[in-house]
């Protein structure tokens, strides 16, 4: 679970309260984005990854809010999006989805098909009647 790992973040790092700031420099002001920049570029090489924004991280937490089936109205609450054209870009396909849909349609069908044999059952069969 990361809600945790949050916690532990917000109280290191982080001002209090609910509309302190995440992140603040060692001198408790706001950091300024180059040095900000550097810090994430040192992080991320220490923890061995490369290529990654530190906006990536919205995007990845966003996309994966959408995966767990927020509407868009949730994912714009969320992202404190007044229209529904951004929190969509993080409602695209995935495999994964893809197969819960395909799987949950393929539920539908068998659930239709069992309901009309047991209607057809129900009313007997040409070759079951006394002739």
């Amino acid at each position: 679970m990361i809600v945790p790992d949050v916690r532990d973040h917000l109280k290191r790092y982080a001002e209090p309260g609910a509309d302190g700031r995440v992140f603040v420099g060692a001198k408790g002001a706001t950091p300024r984005r180059n040095h900000f920049n550097r810090l994430w570029h040192k992080a991320c090489r220490e923890a061995g990854v490369s290529g990654l924004h530190f906006h990536d991280l919205r995007h990845t937490g966003n996309t994966l809010a959408a995966s767990t089936g927020a509407s868009t109205r949730e994912l714009m609450a969320r992202m404190g999006h007044s229209t529904a054209r951004a929190a969509l870009i993080y409602q695209h396909a995935s495999a994964d989805r893809d197969r819960l849909i395909a799987d949950a349609l393929s539920g539908l069908v068998e659930k239709s098909r069992k309901g009309t044999e047991q209607d057809q059952e129900s009313e007997g069969h040409a070759g079951d009647t006394a002739g």
